[in-house]
């Protein structure tokens, strides 16, 4: 494989009207490398180039998946601020999945070495599962282990804590390597919290902080109470109290979702002005 990707390589510096894609790489190896193996004398069952361009016919031209890596414009994600992954319509699919999780984790690397003296932040959430599932986990343990020697962050987000648990390969990667931990109500583990208490290295007065949360409430005051810790030196629990804007920008609640969107339209889509104007009508019937 590595001579292979080397000689496509030397293969467009030498022929510069081929565009670099999957479909100029996959004739490369069909009409220039299988040349290369019959005159280096390479055995098929040390490389059978043959099922290998079987596996890989899907994403050449024609192919079922042949979208995914011909792109014509290229696109600087290097320089791009804020990029979003959405996974939740291919988190189990066999073929997709592994092939954005590898896009995922080659953009974030490039960002995390290139990027000199720029804070890099990259953020895990709800796919949790599916990308432990993939190998993701070794990757995981990689980023948190060395992401801040690049002026990095990496945070993980998961609702519930048996998904860190459950991954021996990262548990104690990221717990070791996690100085900020932020816990919402617990109160569901309220029975069983001792493990938790364990896992997240907690003391007895912060296992007493978290178990407080969202306990004795101002009852006048519409806010939930979130409890962090930095680095076990300072601990405490944090009233988290946004503007109706703000929370109906944020809301997971699916009634306020589909309203809100009911309201953007009469703007022609403009989220902005959809939210004013909810906020407002409900700021008059209260």
């Amino acid at each position: 494989m590595s001579n292979a990707i080397g000689g496509y390589y030397s293969y467009l510096e030498k022929n510069t009207k081929v565009f670099p894609c999957f479909n100029s790489f996959y004739a490369f190896l069909r009409d220039e490398y299988t040349q290369v193996l019959e005159g280096d004398r390479v055995k098929e069952k040390d490389f059978d180039i043959n099922n290998f361009l079987y596996v890989l016919r899907p994403y050449y031209e024609g192919g079922e998946f042949d979208y995914l890596l011909n792109a014509t414009e290229n696109l600087n994600l290097l320089q791009e601020r804020f990029i979003v992954f959405e996974l939740d319509n291919i988190k189990d699919h066999p073929i997709l999945f592994p092939v954005v999780t590898i896009i995922i984790m080659e953009v974030f690397i490039n960002k995390m070495r290139k990027m000199k003296g720029i804070r890099k932040m990259i953020l895990i959430e709800e796919a949790w599962k599916a990308l432990m599932k993939e190998g993701f986990a070794e990757y995981i343990k990689y980023l948190f282990k060395t992401v801040r020697k690049f002026f990095g962050e990496a945070i993980v987000v998961t609702q519930e804590v048996e998904d860190i648990i459950s991954s021996p390969v990262v548990k104690q990667a990221i717990i070791n390597n996690s100085d900020c931990k932020i816990l919402l109500d617990q109160s569901k583990y309220q029975n069983k919290f001792d493990q938790i208490q364990e896992l997240l290295g907690l003391t007895e007065k912060e296992k007493a902080l978290v178990l407080s949360v969202n306990k004795a409430n101002d009852p006048t005051k519409k806010y939930k109470e979130v409890f962090i810790s930095l680095g076990g030196m300072l601990s405490k629990v944090y009233r988290t109290e946004v503007s109706l804007e703000e929370y109906l920008a944020y809301t997971t609640e699916q009634t306020e979702k589909v309203k809100l969107m009911e309201y953007a339209a009469k703007f022609d889509g403009d989220i902005r002005k959809g939210i004013a104007a909810m906020a407002e009508e409900i700021r008059n019937k209260s």
